[in-house]
């Protein structure tokens, strides 16, 4: 019960945080300065995070044990992005984009009180699956908002090119801002996964209790790691940017889904099963 009031009260923050944002986007002239978040507002968005996280450690160690599940990835993938987001913010004006931001946290709040399927993750108990989990996690999460941020550049470029910019797209960071910043996110996320893939590989029969096998996530989280890995070797090497990069991105990441997510989806969700 605690938890389901952690993700209500954590998606009634983000929700009323969301509805100031767009509000105030609407009412902006056009040609206002950008403002940085207020202090207000950055509180705000730090109890929303603090909430969420709370209901989710709660159903991760609900015991001597871990529990995982569909719902509960989506949320954590979700929620550490916000925790990057929030803190970038502080480096950047990204004014723009918070609207888009909260508006995912109201659905990562939710998601697990939809979809409650878990299972127990084996060898829960040792630091060193710890440490390869919260890799994993801040892997997927930063791939994720790298992702959004992509396909929120295509459609204000799109716009941009047509002369249709709407109020909500023209009040985001200029492109290139966005641009530096979602190659620093890939390049981040980048060096997690590939921690994630060695210590998986090398330690497989201490984090996992069984020796190394080529499974259908490892084959997806592989692939994954090669298509990111030559997006930044195309961008440093010949430039790679616009729709060249989005195209990249947008396939590292729908690999990335596939590797875990999108099993547990289909074995929580299609096939109604827990394990």
């Amino acid at each position: 019960m605690q938890t389901i009031l952690l993700h209500l009260f954590a998606a009634t923050l983000y929700a009323v945080l969301g509805a100031h944002f767009w509000r105030v986007t609407a009412r902006a002239a056009p040609n206002q300065p950008r403002r940085n978040m207020s202090v207000a507002e950055r509180l705000t968005m730090f109890g929303a995070i603090v909430a969420h996280g709370l209901a989710l450690q709660g159903e991760l160690f609900p015991g001597e044990g871990m529990r995982f599940g569909f719902g509960f990835a989506v949320s954590l993938v979700i929620w550490l992005a916000v925790c990057f987001y929030w803190i970038e913010t502080f480096y950047a004006r990204l004014d723009g984009l918070h609207g888009f931001v909260v508006a995912a946290g109201v659905a990562g709040s939710l998601l697990p009180l939809v979809f409650r399927g878990q299972h127990l993750l084996v060898n829960a108990g040792s630091p060193g699956f710890r440490a390869h989990f919260i890799m994993a996690m801040l892997a997927y999460s930063v791939f994720t908002l790298a992702a959004l941020h992509a396909m929120l550049m295509a459609i204000a470029e799109r716009q941009l090119h047509s002369g249709r910019l709407t109020k909500t797209f023209a009040s985001l960071p200029p492109l290139l801002t966005m641009e530096t910043l979602l190659f620093r996110l890939i390049g981040i996320a980048f060096i997690l996964l590939t921690l994630t893939l060695g210590s998986g590989v090398v330690f497989s029969e201490a984090l996992f209790g069984q020796p190394f096998r080529l499974d259908h996530k490892t084959v997806f989280a592989i692939v994954s790691w090669l298509l990111f890995g030559a997006l930044l070797v195309g961008r440093r090497a010949w430039g790679w940017r616009g729709r060249v990069a989005l195209r990249w991105t947008l396939a590292g990441f729908i690999a990335l889904v596939l590797a875990y997510v999108g099993s547990r989806f289909v074995i929580e969700v299609l096939l109604g099963r827990a394990t």
